[in-house]
């Protein structure tokens, strides 16, 4: 058997050389994905940053440990709170300690001339201020106010601001940063601060404008010190750094840590950190984990598309090999071979072919996978630091992966080849007949049952389920499945539907391209499959993100009733209060100040859930927003109340559930109202009070009736002006955050459908290679009844495009259904939006298959047309 399947495969290398290629580039691709993924398992381990150098570090707990009869449950805190004076002082008797405060810091350069002019918010105005609105949002688990990567630096707050953090000069000898240049601040009016390459070009002696959330002040560097990577600092004098920011965020302790933990006690509420987990008083700590999970689920994702396109390439391109060669096997049949032999060699002939190119697809991928790293980190889908690790495993999983998928899209083949009677080879008919036994009816009706029936509970279980990433990638699958095993069925009123209006056309060519659809239902149904495939993913990927981004735009625009938002410039950080008390201030102006914050709740005794939420004024909520209440009333929202969504347990108005604030603090809250699920957005609503030490985030202002609209929006453009805030109306915050997918998500929609597109247009090229270079016969009759070259050559090209349309048209329905699907969870969820259809995408994959289709035709049959044709119409398979 080894013999004939090698000797097979010599004398038919057309028909195994493009699944040689496209298994290759299947393996190569997992090859490559697997080492990247394997890299994502062993990242390096970041050791403490900001306090490297710190023996102990004290800060209040980062994470809510609640006891359930499961055992302890933990989640870490939106805004953990800050060390107390008392804490402080206790701490003190043991050793030296160092006070750590952080607080914005932009820096902008100094005015001079008209503009030296300009009022700003100076310590007469704000220095008075203490608590939660003096306070940058604590950088830990959860925040995203250290981001890094792509999207740091996107925008300024205002007026080409750096963003930077201020802390006191004693802490940064906790780094340790270092002089370069200069002294530390002695007066309130000194300041050091860090330099990078690519960074504002400061210098010692620079004049600076500062803004802080004590105001605005110009102040002169006195010093400079190398930035450490992790943040942009401004140091400023101990008592300068307490008045800006009056809260302890953490203190450096030079003590014995267990004397430190000794004199705190069990219950003070207080994390010791010591060696490695200093880093978790880092800005932003979590940042490389968060990073590593995006990374994984993209290279996951690429690993399953490839594995599955994979696949259903090779077994579509067996398939049609074998019904290729049902003479072949007749003969064989005829000359004595029993059903096992023709099997045994069908298969040798997958194993060899899949050997070989599993081989030559880690060798591919071995050499690929340092460009795809260097990819994914220039891209911004990986943080900088991302690097191949050493791992061996992904190269066999990936040989061993091409072998069993090799094999096993031989095996139906295998079966049906085994099947072959003696006698087919004589009367088997140049028509395709009996393409869809029984096995293969009750396989499409059963995976198609599935594709259908599971989207359907959900929709009548969990609609919020469907809108996962996790939930549209994976459900095309069965669809593209089960279409594909009812092509040959589906192949005939497609094609005679694409066929009509050419059929009808003047001249014979139309007519033959609609009965050599209809007649060759295996060659169609083989060109049709990739197409389906590729047509499918692109159109449901791109077509459901599109879709949920205009949802969530549907939703910003019928929730937001404000003439004005402003928001921060940079993500995470808060408002300038100065704006705030101007805001407040201006005549005509309905002011709602909000604040970001989290409440966590126990599910069912075993789970914390948290949820994000805002901190709202009840009675201006109303005033700049329309949100989609399902139970109760808003303006029930009190200190003692809650506003949840539907996705909550407990959502009968009235009610009351225990919740954990953003701080920690523990909270039985009355349900004032429900909200729609929505897509997500639809977060929860509290008071001020339960804001757990959110600062202001977000104002939304409305102009009342009868004010001026000019003279409002001049007041609060003057505000922002003073305070480096930007203020945008609805019309500009609605267009900012529109439909529209970011850079990361935009690559690697495109990481995924490229990898799609290369294993189809392998495939496409290949079979319409082996189909043509089978049909030289054909050709050669038709030459002799008549036709010239370019007619053949013209028909031949019709007859790829049309199977290419076909494969377009099934591959449609099937993006049809996934995205009717989106939309009905939507409309459950109480979202009317509709569904966005990404024709351009559609329009390129579909004209691109169709080049390449006519062009892989063309060519052998041209090849072919150079032989005389009654040598052809002689010449024996």
């Amino acid at each position: 058997m080894l013999m004939l399947a090698l000797s097979g495969i010599r004398t038919r290398w057309i028909t195994f050389v493009g699944s040689f290629v496209a298994l290759a580039l299947g393996v190569g691709l997992i090859a490559a994905t697997g080492l990247a993924l394997a890299a994502t398992f062993d990242a390096p381990e970041r050791g403490p940053e900001r306090f490297a150098a710190a023996p102990v570090v004290v800060r209040a707990a980062d994470h809510l440990r609640v006891d359930t009869p499961t055992g302890t449950r933990t989640k870490p805190l939106d805004h953990p709170g800050p060390v107390g004076p008392r804490t402080a002082d206790r701490l003190a008797a043991l050793g030296r300690t160092v006070e750590d405060r952080t607080f914005p810091a932009d820096v902008a350069a100094a005015p001079t001339g008209a503009d030296a002019k300009e009022p700003h918010t100076g310590p007469d105005v704000t220095a008075a201020r203490t608590g939660a609105d003096a306070k940058q949002p604590r950088t830990g688990p959860g925040t995203t106010a250290a981001r890094t990567g792509a999207d740091a630096g996107k925008s300024r707050p205002g007026r080409d601001a750096e963003a930077r953090v201020g802390h006191p000069w004693p802490v940064a000898a906790a780094a340790p940063y270092r002089l370069t240049s200069g002294r530390a601040p002695a007066a309130p009016g000194e300041v050091v601060v860090t330099t990078r390459p690519g960074g504002a070009p400061l210098r010692t002696g620079d004049r600076v404008l500062v803004r802080t959330p004590a105001g605005n002040a110009p102040r002169t560097v006195v010093g400079t010190v190398a930035g450490r990577g992790f943040e942009d600092a401004v140091f400023f004098t101990d008592d300068e750094a307490a008045r800006i920011s009056p809260d302890i965020d953490a203190l450096v302790v030079h003590a014995d840590a267990t004397a430190v933990r000794r004199a705190l006690g069990p219950d003070s509420g207080m994390d010791v950190l010591t060696g490695h987990d200093r880093r978790r008083a880092d800005p932003d700590p979590d940042r490389d984990a968060r990073a590593l999970v995006s990374v994984n689920a993209l290279l996951g994702t690429a690993a399953g598309i490839t594995l599955f396109v994979s696949a259903a390439v090779v077994a579509s391109t067996f398939s049609f090999a074998v019904a290729q060669r049902r003479r072949e096997f007749g003969l064989l049949r005829t000359a004595g071979a029993t059903p096992g032999q023709i099997r045994r060699t069908v298969c040798a002939e997958a194993v060899l072919v899949g050997v070989l190119a599993s081989a030559a697809g880690v060798w591919l991928g071995a050499g690929g996978a340092p460009l795809l790293v260097g990819r994914m980190t220039g891209a911004g889908l990986a943080p900088p630091w991302f690097a191949l690790g050493d791992a061996s495993w992904p190269l066999h999983t990936a040989f061993w992966t091409g072998v069993f998928v090799a094999t096993a899209g031989a095996l139906v083949s295998c079966h049906r080849a085994g099947r072959t009677a003696p006698t087919e080879a004589l009367r088997e008919a140049a028509v395709d007949s009996r393409v869809m036994p029984a096995s293969r009816w009750a396989a499409a009706v059963l995976v198609l049952l599935a594709g259908l029936g599971l989207p359907a509970v959900a929709l009548a279980v969990d609609p919020g389920d469907l809108l996962g990433r996790k939930s549209y990638i994976t459900r095309p699958m069965l669809l593209v499945v089960g279409f594909a095993l009812l092509a040959p069925v589906l192949v005939r009123p497609v094609g005679r539907l694409l066929t009509w209006l050419p059929a009808r056309l003047p001249g014979a060519t139309g007519v033959l391209v609609r009965e050599n659809t209809a007649a060759g239902v295996r060659r169609t149904a083989a060109v049709a499959a990739p197409v389906l495939i590729t047509v499918a993913l692109a159109a449901t990927l791109t077509g459901t993100v599109a879709t949920l981004e205009e949802a969530r735009a549907a939703e910003a625009r019928t929730a937001t009733a404000a003439d004005f938002v402003v928001t921060p410039g940079q993500e995470g950080r808060p408002l300038a209060p100065a704006f705030v008390e101007r805001a407040r201030a201006v005549e005509g102006a309905v002011v709602s100040v909000s604040r970001s914050t989290a409440v966590t709740v126990l599910e069912e005794d075993t789970a914390l859930v948290t949820s994000e939420a805002r901190a709202v004024d009840p009675a201006r909520l109303a005033a700049v927003s329309e949100l989609p209440v399902t139970a109760g009333r808003l303006s029930d929202l009190d200190d003692g109340a809650i506003v949840v969504n539907e996705e909550w347990l407990t959502t009968r108005v009235g009610d009351r559930v225990t919740v954990w604030l953003g701080d920690g603090r523990k909270a039985s809250l009355r349900i004032a109202a429900v909200l729609a699920t929505g897509t997500g957005d639809n977060g929860v609503y509290v008071t001020r009070r339960n804001a757990g030490g959110a600062g202001v985030d977000r104002v939304d202002v409305k102009v009342a009736e009868g004010a001026d609209r000019r003279a409002v929006a001049a007041a609060l453009h003057s505000a922002g002006a003073a305070t480096g805030t930007r203020v945008t109306t609805r019309a500009e915050w609605l267009a900012a955050n529109g439909p529209g997918t970011d850079d990361r998500t935009r690559t690697g929609l495109r990481m995924i459908l490229g990898i799609a597109l290369l294993c189809t247009a392998t495939a496409l090229a290949n079979t319409l290679v082996m189909a043509t270079s089978d049909r030289v016969r054909d050709l050669a009759v038709l030459r002799l009844a008549g036709a010239t070259a370019p007619q053949v050559l013209r028909l031949v090209a019709a007859e790829a495009v049309v199977a290419v349309g076909v494969g377009a048209v099934l591959g449609g329905v099937v993006a049809a259904v996934n995205l009717l699907v989106v939309w009905g969870a939507l409309v459950l969820l109480g979202v009317l939006s509709a569904v966005v259809v990404p024709w351009g995408t559609l329009g390129l994959v579909v004209a691109a298959a169709a080049l390449l289709a006519a062009v892989s035709a063309v060519l052998p049959a041209s090849l072919a047309l150079r032989t005389r044709p009654v040598e052809l119409a002689g010449a024996r398979e």
